[in-house]
């Protein structure tokens, strides 16, 4: 397995002075060295055949014990030197001082037909950045991470991926509802990939130490490598790479909102600079349709990383990003004028995203009241969203509406006569609406459907393919890949998945209760 390795991070940027892997404060430093603990019995269970040829890597060097021991941390790839990132972040809403890659190790860069991957092991073992924890991974939520990336990548949204989910052969200690009764869990480590996993938190913590040198430094590195038509660093290109991340995160959480993503934990340190959709924790993809729910049990009482919140969070931690860039910048008044061109894109985009999933694609002064009623009536009782707009691309007339959509409803027995005349109203409306579009009803199903998916990765169908896992089968993880391969197609022969979630996940843990705990 021979790679073209690169070694623009470490050599550009500033490492920790110190060598040895303790847990401490790491001043003037993007990161420190940092080796993989090595493994029982570690075991290859997946591996990302499209990630394969990104690094250039074949499918039989993939097989090999080599290939194994690496994406397991037991081996070291030779002339490289693994390492962690030092960072900082607010976590819901609070500065939580310095964070790091607390169970992240950074194995190497790999550049292959133009294009530069940085590959990462997350669950690999403690890094000083690991505070109390062990730095490990278990295998319930690396499968939900290795699933989950290459899902956001074929949903059309920007996205770290994944190279490989593998079992360490040890067992973790997790106390997966925080409630004072740890058990044993299967450990595993996910290999991930990216162009860069930088993140709002690596530029706030030098900012917050007031260490103007290094931001300099780290930002100057960040435009050369990923943002290089911007040109020499200066004010003025200190500020267009300020835009240019704002417009990538809007563009990011524009697509979240269109699929039904929450992301559950919109930290400053899981923001990506490359606007990337990065750390896949306790995340979800609405069931029933509801601006309030968030996966996360940790923010169950305030809701502050909700759905319908996650572009206002948005933009809040952008305004962090410029708190911390503005020492190098020194002017407020540009980075005010990026910050409100955002509440302004927003608008704009995520009206033009709501009409392509109606399949509206005219002007009409109406089509703003037409989507506000659509969403209330979502609401009206729980609709799951997926399988609706799935639906509605088939719409023919209003006598049809309704019964088109029946099997989105959770209750559809108890839907009142009330419900269902809000929704025939509302079909007469769409349907005299639909009637001003110049396309067809066959190019308007075509369209809508490459913009509404008809399978997502429902947090029952991950924990079905964890509990298979768990007693030895992997077979599951394997359909789940496969299917989310191709979302917005038909895919007749995994039909079952095109489903509500069903009664027994409506509590499972995993299911609808999800911790941060991995």
């Amino acid at each position: 397995m021979k790679l073209n390795l690169k070694n623009t991070f470490t050599e550009n940027l500033p490492s920790d002075k110190i060598l040895e892997n303790s847990r401490r404060q790491v001043p003037e430093a993007v990161f420190s060295f940092v080796e993989p603990k090595k493994t029982a019995n570690p075991k290859v269970l997946h591996i990302s055949d499209e990630m394969l040829q990104e690094l250039g890597i074949t499918k039989e060097e993939s097989n090999s014990e080599f290939f194994k021991n690496i994406v397991t941390g037991n081996e070291i790839y030779p002339n490289t030197k693994p390492f962690a990132m030092c960072y900082g972040g607010h976590q819901f809403g609070n500065w939580a001082g310095q964070l790091g890659d607390g169970r992240a190790i950074n194995l190497f860069e790999v550049e292959h037909q133009h294009k530069n991957w940085k590959v990462q092991l997350k669950g690999a073992g403690e890094t000083p950045y690991s505070r109390t924890a062990d730095g490990l991974a278990v295998l319930r939520s690396s499968v939900r991470e290795y699933l989950c990336a290459e899902a956001m990548f074929h949903l059309g949204v920007p996205t770290t991926r994944s190279l490989s989910l593998s079992l360490s052969g040890d067992n973790v200690l997790r106390d997966v509802l925080y409630d004072g009764n740890p058990a044993y869990e299967k450990g595993a480590i996910v290999s991930r990939i990216s162009p860069s996993f930088l993140r709002f938190g690596n530029y706030e913590i030098f900012s917050a130490r007031k260490d103007v040198k290094n931001l300099k430094v780290l930002v100057d590195y960040t435009i050369k490598h990923h943002f290089p038509h911007l040109g020499k660093p200066s004010k003025e290109n200190y500020i267009n790479f300020f835009r240019e991340v704002s417009e990538r995160t809007l563009k990011m959480i524009i697509d979240w909102q269109r699929v039904g993503f929450v992301h559950g934990v919109m930290n400053t340190d899981n923001m990506s600079i490359l606007g990337l959709t990065i750390d896949f924790g306790p995340y979800g993809w609405l069931e029933g349709f509801n601006f309030g729910w968030t996966p996360n049990t940790t923010d169950r009482q305030n809701k502050r990383y909700r759905y319908g919140n996650q572009p206002n969070i948005g933009l809040w931690n952008l305004y962090q990003l410029a708190n911390a860039l503005y020492p190098i910048i020194e002017d407020v008044e540009p980075l005010e004028v990026v910050l409100n061109q955002y509440k302004v894109d927003f608008e704009a985009q995520s009206f033009a995203m709501m009409k392509s999933k109606l399949g509206l694609f005219a002007d009409d002064e109406n089509d703003l009241n037409l989507i506000q009623a659509l969403e209330d009536n979502l609401q009206l009782v729980e609709t799951d969203m997926t399988i609706f707009f799935r639906l509605l691309s088939d719409f023919s007339d209003v006598k049809t509406g309704f019964h088109l959509i029946e099997n989105a409803f959770y209750d559809l027995e108890n839907i009142t006569d009330e419900v269902k005349m809000r929704w025939i109203n509302w079909f007469e409306i769409y349907q005299n609406r639909v009637a001003k579009e110049t396309i067809s009803s066959e190019v308007r199903k075509t369209k809508m459907d490459l913009v509404n998916p008809k399978y997502v990765l429902r947090n029952y169908m991950s924990q079905l393919a964890i509990d298979a896992a768990d007693k030895g089968d992997y077979s599951l993880i394997d359909e789940l890949y496969q299917l989310l391969k191709k979302p917005y197609d038909e895919q007749p022969k995994y039909q079952k998945w095109f489903a509500k979630r069903p009664e027994w996940a409506r509590n499972k843990v995993g299911c609808s209760m999800l911790s941060c705990s991995s």
